[in-house]
């Protein structure tokens, strides 16, 4: 009697799911030029599947760090040309096509696992970040990655450009921190630096409990201000970008800054609720955009 021969592995996908996630910000959407949506697709499904990994469920902090090695080994298993494994198979069979038909920079997804990494094991230890320049270092693998893997897709270089996008991607970084502080502080997540909290006069327990003073209002709308300043300097970039590109850039800047808008208008009360976008913002971002 023959033996059966052994079934093979299902090839991996090539293209990356749609978007569905909520986001604040567009994503691969349809004033990205179509040849990229892929592309920025199977980016965004690697840095979202990461970002679960690391926040989503009830697993503990040393599952959480054991799956992320395990994720970045599969990256770099990837990147060396081997087949993607069947667990993550739907992030990387896409990304694998994207690193390279595009020769993404892999060191630029890593840091973004590093940022990953360093979330889960200071959240475990109830530890804070010293200052800005503490916290702006996050930002530099957690976000200004992101920024850097778009420029290699649309082709822009340089100084200028690649100091543009890490400014937008920081600044980024710092509005969902102060958008999302109802909802970071009870699990644990600490954005605001004691250097900060210090200038401010503002105790972490009553950070802890959101408990909203005069004091904390000062704090995050002092935080706020400064992400709107990154924001600014970023924001020229949207004109070293081409066609549909710029327009989308013009958009997310937009986004971030009416986010400011309602962080500000809530007089720092993003401490206790969160902000969020409605079609009315959309509206009045595009109007922004267009005069940019």
């Amino acid at each position: 009697m023959n033996a059966r021969p052994s079934p093979q592995p299902a090839a991996a996908p090539t293209r990356a799911a749609p978007v569905t996630h909520y986001e604040n910000f567009p994503v691969a959407s349809l004033l990205c030029p179509p040849r990229l949506r892929q592309p920025i697709a199977a980016i965004y499904a690697f840095a979202r599947t990461a970002d679960d990994i690391a926040d989503e469920g009830e697993t503990c902090p040393g599952e959480r760090l054991a799956d992320l090695r395990a994720y970045r080994a599969e990256l770099h298993s990837i990147a060396a040309g081997h087949l993607p494994g069947p667990r993550w198979a739907f992030v990387f069979g896409p990304l694998q096509a994207t690193l390279h038909g595009h020769r993404l920079p892999v060191a630029l997804l890593d840091d973004l696992l590093d940022a990953f990494m360093q979330d889960v094991a200071m959240t475990r230890d109830g530890a804070t970040h010293a200052d800005r320049a503490a916290l702006l270092d996050y930002c530099r693998r957690s976000a200004n990655p992101v920024g850097r893997l778009l420029l290699h897709l649309y082709g822009v270089h340089g100084d200028a450009a690649l100091r543009e996008s890490d400014a937008i991607c920081s600044a980024l970084q710092l509005i969902n921190f102060w958008q999302d502080l109802s909802v970071d502080l009870p699990r644990g997540r600490h954005y605001l630096t004691d250097a900060d909290c210090a200038a401010h006069g503002v105790a972490r327990a009553d950070l802890a409990a959101l408990r909203r003073t005069p004091a904390s209002d000062r704090l995050v709308l002092d935080c706020a201000a400064w992400a709107r300043g990154l924001m600014l300097q970023g924001a020229p970039l949207v004109h070293r970008l081409p066609g549909r590109a710029g327009w989308e850039l013009r958009l997310v800047v937009q986004g971030g800054l009416r986010i400011l808008d309602k962080v500000q208008a809530l007089g720092g009360a993003s401490l206790t609720a969160r902000p969020r976008l409605g079609a009315p913002d959309w509206l009045r971002m595009l109007a922004r955009a267009v005069r940019m």
